[in-house]
């Protein structure tokens, strides 16, 4: 049976004309704002209104596009060359599509399709718009290949080591007990939470187990804390708000680590790097350490390979 492995993500704009290409999708997904179509589309419209001009300027701020294409296309060749399988990318909101890739399969006869979701946690907002989209486009392409899906591995042991690694290198030579490290997960409304998404407790146990990865490597920092970033609107989301805790420092070292993302972007790459760290600037922190992500290295190609050989 031939197969074929998709890494799935929500995707990021890769010039500035897809910036709002980006928000319209993601504010039309029902998963993002689930409420009925006709409201959907109405609020969304809003949102984008509001968004767009400063969205495009944090863009700006970071080169003019996300590198999230390019990183995750750079990981696909890498999975490609040790899996001895096609591997391609499949983003939900800007191109690469996954109608794009599953085109592809199909004209290579692959009967078989591994989704490997980018999002360690799983959430109705990620994980589940992401698979059932790539249903839906192998519907309207008449395809039917037999579709597996890897398991949500925030807590898998592979996985903590690759995180753990990344803390300890950003780190370097500081002493740790000098810096509050900060765990920072995509925020996620409370009415979604409230309704069933997993999320939140799939990032708590996430963070359970580097704490006690980093107790086994005798490491120690100053406090560990999960904190959640990205909040949009009003609303009630996961607290606590990063920006609240920087403002509230027990120490005036920290070192961030971009949780729930697998792949540098602009939450990471502006949101974390530049707008938080303007905040940590006025408050007067001494020292401001942004970890960067798993991206291309090998031992996330080793472990994706390990996870898709395993389904």
């Amino acid at each position: 049976m031939k197969k074929g492995v998709l890494l799935l993500n929500m995707g990021g704009p890769n010039n500035m004309d897809e910036v709002e290409m980006f928000l319209r999708n993601m504010f039309a997904d029902r998963y993002i704002l689930p409420m009925n179509s006709k409201s959907r589309k109405l609020v969304g419209s809003i949102i984008i209104k509001k968004r767009l001009q400063e969205a495009q300027e944090n863009y700006r701020e970071i080169g003019g596009k996300s590198p999230l294409t390019e990183i995750t296309q750079a990981l696909c060749r890498k999975v490609e060359a040790l899996a001895g399988l096609p591997v391609l990318p499949a983003m939900r909101y800007v191109p690469p599509f996954a109608h794009e890739a599953l085109r592809d399969f199909q004209k290579q006869a692959i009967e078989e399709i591994l989704l490997f979701p980018m999002y360690p946690h799983y959430s109705t907002t990620t994980t589940l718009s992401s698979v059932e989209d790539v249903q839906m486009q192998c519907a309207r392409l008449g395809y039917m290949p037999h579709i597996k899906t890897v398991e949500p591995y925030a807590i898998a042991d592979g996985y903590i080591r690759i995180q753990v690694d990344g803390i300890m290198e950003a780190l370097g030579e500081r002493d740790p007990e000098e810096y509050a490290l900060l765990l920072s997960a995509h925020g996620l409304p409370m009415r979604i939470v409230r309704a069933g998404d997993p999320y939140a407790n799939q990032v708590e146990a996430n963070v359970y187990r580097i704490k006690e990865k980093l107790r086994q490597k005798g490491v120690r920092f100053s406090s560990v804390k999960l904190v959640y970033q990205s909040k949009v609107g009003g609303g009630a989301w996961l607290e606590p708000n990063l920006a609240d805790v920087l403002r509230k420092p027990e120490e005036l070292k920290v070192l961030l680590y971009p949780l729930a993302f697998t792949i540098d972007n602009s939450e990471t790459l502006f949101e974390l790097d530049i707008e938080h760290r303007q905040i940590a600037e006025k408050i007067g922190y001494t020292d401001y350490i942004v970890a960067k992500c798993s991206n291309d290295s090998d031992a996330f190609a080793e472990f994706i390979l390990e996870q898709i050989t395993a389904v």
